[in-house]
């Protein structure tokens, strides 16, 4: 951990630049599991210009980063991150829609996005209005659901590259694919998107919304922090296995715990956090989980959320699990 003295004075350098930064801030406020220690120091830009002088900074006093929006598919160590974390949030959060074109920054609240293409009679954004998170985080991941993602929509993405340079990147050099993107490997930060809709009935689009909201209450715990779904899901799983949630109920394990962490009891794919749940407890119950399903059915299964470690590296939580 950078001493408090070295932290505040990275905050006097980056404040000039960037506007608002924070020294040791726990990151336990800025995830859904409610889980992680202390950054140490947490930017929040306004523009793309800001962004880049962040960049510019971790890259010249050689600095771990990590990008972050609400934080709705991390997990963060118990210790935090000795660096810098960079959030993409409601600093970041504009929707302009012109046509059927929509261009919305990064930090932009997905359900809210969805909503407003409601509005203006453009379809294709239903499956997102139960997804909590903010737009860059979705278009990194190629999140969605229902089999679908957001990159169907995509027509341009803004990033600030590691170089701090701004570029615009074509859907095409996105490479989008299931809850996938070149983005990932790139290294840069989501700063704007734009997205073609096309145009559809805002009664007919309402009532998808309303039924997939209804469908999320039902089926899903919301009254206790969680990350949403744990481990991934895909065609092929189903084929052969069948979802998550399924086999590990059918497993027995629903209501299984390992400190504060517990298979949620309403939908096994969810880890819910019941009180005091460390990360500790979170990689312990993935990796006893995982050990049955295995033992099981033969079956290894992945994580979709994303373990945060002390240094900044983001791996999905499988592979610390593992180490355990």
């Amino acid at each position: 951990m950078m001493s408090a003295h070295r932290a505040v004075g990275y905050q006097g350098i980056l404040a000039a630049e960037v506007g608002q930064t924070t020294v040791n801030e726990p990151l336990s406020n800025h995830n859904s599991w409610q889980i992680g220690g202390p950054a140490d120091l947490l930017v929040e830009p306004e523009n793309s210009t800001q962004v880049a002088n962040v960049m510019r900074f971790v890259q010249h006093y050689q600095l771990p980063l990590v990008v972050i929006g609400q934080g709705t598919n991390l997990l963060f160590d118990d210790v935090g991150v000795r660096g810098v974390v960079l959030k993409i949030g409601a600093r970041m959060d504009y929707i302009d829609i012109d046509g059927t074109r929509i261009v919305a920054g990064a930090g932009t609240w997905v359900p809210q996005l969805a909503r407003m293409a409601m509005c203006a009679g453009l379809t294709g954004l239903e499956h997102c209005i139960g997804i909590p998170g903010t737009l860059g985080g979705l278009v990194m991941m190629n999140g969605g659901s229902h089999r679908h993602g957001i990159g169907e929509h995509v027509v341009r993405v803004t990033v600030v590259d590691k170089d701090a340079t701004i570029q615009r990147l074509s859907a095409a050099e996105c490479r989008f694919d299931y809850r996938y993107s070149a983005l990932q490997e790139r290294g840069a930060v989501v700063v704007e998107v734009e997205l073609e809709c096309p145009h559809g009935t805002p009664g007919a689009i309402r009532r998808e919304m309303l039924l997939d909201l209804r469908e999320r209450r039902r089926k899903f715990p919301r009254k206790q922090p969680n990350c949403g779904s744990v481990f991934l899901s895909t065609s092929a799983m189903h084929e052969s296995v069948g979802p998550p949630g399924k086999i590990i109920e059918e497993a027995g394990l629903k209501g299984l715990r390992c400190g504060g962490a517990e298979v949620s009891r309403q939908h096994a794919n969810f880890i819910v956090n019941r009180g005091g749940a460390t990360s500790a407890d979170v990689l312990r119950l993935i990796s006893r989980i995982r050990s049955e399903i295995r033992k099981q059915l033969g079956f290894d299964l992945r994580c979709e959320v994303r373990y945060v470690s002390p240094n900044g590296e983001i791996s999905p939580a499988d592979r610390m699990a593992d180490r355990l």
